[in-house]
């Protein structure tokens, strides 16, 4: 089972994460852009997703991944509960892919071990 405590190691582990308080909750960003925020539970997180592709994550692992209804709509978010989650690893992939979306092409290029988020035409991993 993974915690908040495992999602503040690994979030902050990340190059140039800060962790910030917003909306009186822990969030993570990257050179100041929002990648993650604990809920107000601790037992839940928000990170990064495509909208095109958040459906299809839901439906695979509904016990790990929702949405809030009305609030998550035109985001590109989704929510994970932090105790379905497999492992560690499990946590370090969603957010390392979480981070990958806010950062920089530069800061992303700067650290090629954590990957490159594609873009059109880009095969990047």
């Amino acid at each position: 089972m993974t915690t908040a405590d495992d999602v503040r190691t690994i979030a902050l582990a990340l190059p140039d994460t800060a962790e910030k308080l917003a909306w009186g909750q822990p969030t993570f960003r990257v050179a100041g852009k929002i990648f993650a925020a604990l809920g107000d539970d601790d037992a839940t997180m928000g990170v990064k997703c495509p909208v095109e592709d958040r459906a299809e994550l839901i439906a695979a692992e509904p016990e790990k991944f929702f949405t809030r209804e009305g609030h998550d709509n035109t985001y590109a978010w989704v929510r994970v509960r932090l105790a379905a989650l497999d492992d560690v690893e499990e946590l370090t992939a969603i957010l390392t892919d979480s981070w990958r979306q806010a950062a920089s092409r530069k800061l992303q290029d700067a650290h090629p071990e954590l990957g490159r988020v594609a873009t059109h035409g880009d095969g990047a991993v």
